[in-house]
């Protein structure tokens, strides 16, 4: 489980290094936002812990700029326990908060409550499908979907790289709606698909049906 800890403060830094590589975490350190930055370009760890006071810039402004774009899973780290502080982090979509000082336990167990979520959430491409809520995003905007267009949409993502029949898609819909349905059907429901989602990732495959492509 890669892990990116960013902060600049040696004592701190250290300890929790330690801490996390003790729990099995192949941690990578970044004192500033421009070694952060480099290292993204290079990895995208499972997890990502924030402090949002560096010495080349804020945290906040990474996390939007740069992180959130990437979907990474992030906890803010700061010494800063106003509301507003607090807030902001969150409203910008970051998936936890710390404020120092803090246990190294309580911050574990975030983490791990961190990555539980995250292995809920299907990304492929720039779109996220929350499995949990039901809900696709695509850089992060929600995207409107019925409630049948969500349930074909999950089924193609959760069987990502394997083609689901046509009829298999019949039946479905027959089961969830009892309505009676034809061929047309299908086409239409992933038409609407493909133009809501905008990226192209659910595939043809002629006289068989669709697939997820990994990309």
């Amino acid at each position: 489980m890669k892990l990116l800890l960013i902060e600049d403060n040696k004592d701190i830094y250290e300890a929790l290094k330690f801490s996390l590589e003790e729990n099995n975490y192949d941690v990578y350190l970044a004192s500033t936002i421009s070694i952060a930055k480099t290292i993204l370009n290079e990895i995208i760890p499972d997890v990502i812990i924030l402090d949002i006071t560096l010495p080349d810039g804020n945290g906040f402004e990474l996390y939007e700029k740069v992180i959130k774009p990437k979907n990474i899973p992030t906890c803010i780290l700061t010494a800063n326990a106003e509301e507003e502080s607090i807030v902001k982090g969150l409203e910008l979509g970051a998936d936890d908060y710390i404020t120092k000082p803090f246990g190294k336990r309580e911050l574990l167990a975030r983490i791990k409550r961190i990555i539980s979520k995250k292995e809920n959430i299907i990304n492929i491409a720039n779109l996220s499908f929350d499995i949990d809520n039901m809900i696709a995003k695509k850089d992060n905007e929600l995207i409107e979907f019925t409630a049948l267009e969500l349930k074909i949409l999950f089924l193609l993502l959760s069987n990502k790289g394997n083609i689901i029949k046509r009829e298999t898609i019949l039946d479905k819909i027959w089961s969830w709606t009892g309505n009676d349905v034809d061929d047309h059907t299908v086409t239409v429901y992933i038409k609407r698909i493909k133009d809501k989602l905008g990226v192209d990732i659910i595939r043809t495959i002629k006289g068989l049906g669709y697939v997820i492509d990994e990309k």
